[in-house]
């Protein structure tokens, strides 16, 4: 067995392990709804759509796949309950890939010219910090240097948990004092990595959503002061969001990409909910694509969104 088979398998069993609350809440219930019923009818659809909507996937999502599956109904004219996971599975799929608007770069990135910037955009307490931190070591453990910028001047404990986690990694963190202009933290970080040769840059920025102007004119300011150091920066910008706070998480997005360009999305704390749908919802509704996923608290944990192996996960192969 070769070593990448052996990382493939460890992958799949915390992405299993990861998404085992959603996997069980989401198929207890649907085994429930079609218990002594033999065809998939209004009652079983009418069932699934208050299992999808708290799954969290979302009332605009669902009423999309309940559609296709009546679609489905009305075109086969029949088919039975044993069937019904099969199709919702294949509906699933099709959503996804019809959202998919750009796959996953992983930890193999494009040509650029210095390093690769990554901006890390996202309310405070999402696991904005943790996910920099388990990034800089996936791209380390893929044979990257990497840097990074604690931009997010605002708070000081922002700073000291970069600061942590920079140690941890053992990756350099660019600081100025708490209070700081973050663009001022953005440039310097950006020249540190020139200097270096770095392969990667990622800049945190402040956690806050309260002033939306002010935020707007803070994210606009970092990213024309990158533009100064490298033209055509930061190549992605990453939002990250709590996957556990269900519908809250869309109504974040939909708030930071009112402010900001936002490129693609990470996830966190998957393992601990049972609200796993909201992957499923977000990719609809936002035609952002889903970049990373949290499903636990190792280093590793952190994974590379894939939409097949995630669907194969949820039910159940």
């Amino acid at each position: 067995m070769g070593l990448f088979s052996i990382f493939s398998k460890e992958k799949k069993k915390n992405l299993n392990e990861g998404l085992s609350k959603t996997k069980e809440g989401f198929f207890s219930k649907l085994t429930r709804s079609v218990a002594g019923k033999s065809k998939v009818d209004d009652e079983v659809l009418d069932d699934l759509e208050e299992i999808l909507v708290t799954s969290d996937v979302g009332v605009d999502t669902t009423l999309k796949i309940i559609e296709r599956i009546e679609n489905r109904v009305a075109k086969d004219k029949y088919f039975g309950t044993s069937e019904l996971n099969q199709i919702l599975r294949d509906e699933i799929t099709a959503l996804l890939e019809e959202n998919d608007n750009g796959t996953a770069k992983g930890f193999s990135l494009p040509p650029t010219e210095g390093p690769y910037v990554i901006m890390v955009v996202g309310v405070n307490g999402v696991g904005k910090t943790t996910t920099i931190g388990k990034l800089a070591h996936q791209f380390k453990q893929s044979g990257k240097s990497v840097v990074l910028g604690a931009a997010d001047t605002f708070r000081a404990a922002a700073i000291e948990q970069l600061q942590v986690w920079g140690e941890r990694v053992n990756v350099p963190v660019i600081t100025q004092k708490q209070g700081a202009d973050p663009a001022s933290v953005a440039f310097d970080t950006l020249n540190a990595a020139k200097a270096k040769n770095a392969d990667v840059v990622i800049v945190d920025t402040a956690g806050r959503l309260h002033n939306k102007v002010g935020l707007m004119n803070e994210l606009g300011k970092i990213k024309k002061v990158m533009q100064k150091v490298l033209p055509n920066t930061p190549h992605e910008v990453l939002l990250v969001l709590d996957a556990s706070t269900g519908q809250n998480a869309i109504e974040q997005a939909k708030q930071f990409t009112k402010v900001t360009e936002v490129t693609g999305m990470a996830l966190t704390k998957l393992d601990g909910t049972a609200k796993g749908g909201v992957v499923i919802g977000i990719s609809d509704q936002l035609k952002i694509p889903v970049r990373y996923i949290g499903v636990g608290e190792q280093l590793d944990h952190l994974q590379v969104f894939n939409k097949y192996e995630f669907v194969d996960s949820l039910f159940g192969e």
